[in-house]
């Protein structure tokens, strides 16, 4: 363990700690109404929102991940850099849309929205627990990147509920602060956060290369090593027992590579704790903004995906690929700087986890508790309710990272995205058009769901049987695909043809509370200010 890094490290963990507890007094707010406590008042500018939904999306793992991927050998890892490009020119549509008519409507989460355009509670129960499946497996690999710190700074040792200590003292922070201030606190933590990911990642990008020959070199020792391994384990690799190392993706996973972009991208605000990102803004023309500013993230995600080249380079030898740039910044930087590079990491995992927890409670609280217990629920008691519920939710994400394998965490986050990718039809789509039957939607995403878990279920690696991979072939080809692309295309081509079949049939559909003019309602239009109903009429 090496103290001033360790120091460095304790040092602004604190200091985010304070503003945590200190955000529940900023604008001096009721924090006993759900619009507040868990949506901030809906009153974030241009500025805020820009970090905050940042902080949002880059996560800690992504951070550990992304560069693992590349320092593992699987050029397929860039996938996530044009994904990050691609689906902010969607959200400048879409999210408009959503924010517009949620405001006028007083929606709290996509699943409120949902319940309300198609008239159908049962749908709407259908998104919520979907977005809450998704997300605790997502929590979890927060906690994960945190406790992959935590390994390298040296908090380890034999001792089990040692080793664990200080992710607990972190967990028990984080679920103290987001309980006291609600989604005021990642946001104002996400203005830390940021800046020490981009103070980080340039140094690194700039000085770790020069320190080791150059890019040049860097380039030219991921070639040789990689080459070297493939020569060395041909055999392997030949009979499936192991995956070949490369430097750009070969032509036979161009269409895995493709698939992944699209698929995640169409994905990533389907996501409840990017959607409550965006409901927190103050009016339209902030998310707009925002898809045209976010992308200087994707710039930051490249130049972090190359630090795994960078690992390679400098000789980083790990067991655990997630820990390949900790080591890396153990080894190259200065001890002071190495802490700074620890902070950014573990504060990074703060900010999501705690933005996830307010996401899931939110669902939890108005499309279950709300909507099938207790209908007449008063803002206070939602409030109230998706405290405890937030709590809740980090708890089972920290009794999962420690009582499972991390392997099992991430097989979990790869059927999240699958399983969160089928809400696109009823909320995107939803959000352009009523001509689908809710009970055509609600089969669609039954079925994608399905083929999605199953499929996903059954993909074996080197390494583990199940969950393996999250490739595979697409149906009467031997091209491999993204799974929940091709769980997607079932969904909607469900939804379509059993739309027809119900509207012949002329079995009834739900009311839709929702007008035209709300998807283009803006602050200071008549009506679309929020006010909470408790009495809103439940939907069959």
């Amino acid at each position: 363990m090496n103290g001033v890094a360790v120091g460095v490290l304790i040092f602004l963990f604190l200091v985010v700690t304070v503003l945590g507890f200190a955000a529940a007094r900023w604008r001096r707010a009721d924090l006993a109404s759900l619009d507040e406590w868990g949506l901030g008042g809906r009153g974030f500018g241009s500025f805020i929102a820009w970090f905050l939904i940042g902080g949002d999306l880059y996560t800690a793992y992504t951070f550990i991940a992304v560069p693992a991927t590349m320092y593992a050998g699987s050029a397929v890892g860039f996938f996530a850099v044009p994904y990050t490009i691609v689906i902010y020119p969607l959200i400048f549509l879409f999210l408009p849309r959503l924010w517009s008519v949620s405001h006028r409507h007083a929606y709290v989460t996509p699943a409120d929205f949902v319940e309300g355009r198609y008239g159908s509670r049962t749908l709407g129960l259908a998104v919520a627990l979907t977005g809450i499946l998704a997300t605790m497996p997502y929590i979890a690999l927060q906690l994960v990147g945190i406790q992959v710190v935590l390994q390298v700074a040296g908090f380890g040792g034999s001792n089990g509920f040692v080793k664990d200590l200080p992710l607990i003292i972190a967990f028990i922070v984080l679920a103290a602060y987001t309980y006291s201030s609600g989604l005021r606190a990642p946001a104002v933590i996400a203005f830390v956060k940021d800046t020490l990911i981009y103070i980080v990642i340039i140094v690194a990008v700039i000085y770790l290369p020069h320190k080791i020959g150059g890019w040049d070199h860097v380039f030219s020792a991921v070639k040789t090593s990689f080459d070297s391994f493939n020569s060395d384990n041909s055999k392997a690799i030949a009979a499936g027992q192991a995956l070949p190392k490369a430097q750009i993706t070969p032509p036979a996973a161009q269409w895995a590579y493709m698939s992944l972009a699209i698929g995640s991208a169409l994905a990533l605000f389907m996501y409840p704790h990017s959607v409550t990102g965006v409901l927190s803004t103050k009016n339209r023309g902030v998310i707009r903004r925002n898809a045209a500013l976010l992308p200087a993230y994707s710039f930051l995600l490249g130049l972090i995906a190359l630090l795994g080249f960078v690992a390679v380079a400098a000789g980083v030898k790990v067991d655990n690929p997630q820990q390949s740039v900790p080591q890396l910044f153990e080894n190259e930087f200065p001890s002071w700087f190495a802490g700074v590079g620890y902070a950014a990491i573990a504060i990074g995992a703060l900010v999501p986890a705690a933005i996830m927890s307010i996401a899931a409670a939110n669902l939890f609280t108005r499309n279950i508790y709300r909507a099938y217990f207790r209908p007449g629920a008063t803002p206070a008691e939602e409030a109230r309710v998706s405290k405890l519920v937030s709590l809740v939710v980090k708890l089972g994400a920290l009794l999962f990272v420690l009582a499972l394998s991390k392997s099992f965490a991430i097989n979990l986050q790869l059927l999240g995205g699958v399983w969160i990718l089928q809400t696109f039809p009823a909320i995107v789509i939803g959000l352009y058009t009523r001509w689908f039957h809710r009970w055509a939607v609600l089969l669609g995403w039954a079925g994608g769901m399905i083929y999605g878990t199953w499929v996903a279920y059954d993909q074996a690696s080197p390494t583990q049987s199940h969950f393996g991979s999250p490739l595979a072939v697409f149906p009467w080809t031997d091209t491999k695909v993204y799974i929940a692309a091709t769980a997607f295309i079932i969904n909607v081509l469900i939804a379509i043809v059993l739309t027809f079949v119900l509207r012949a049939l002329k079995v009834a559909d739900g009311v839709d509370e929702t007008t035209a003019d709300d998807y283009s309602a803006d602050v200071g239009d008549v009506g679309v200010e929020p006010e909470i109903d408790p009495h809103r009429p439940a939907h069959a």
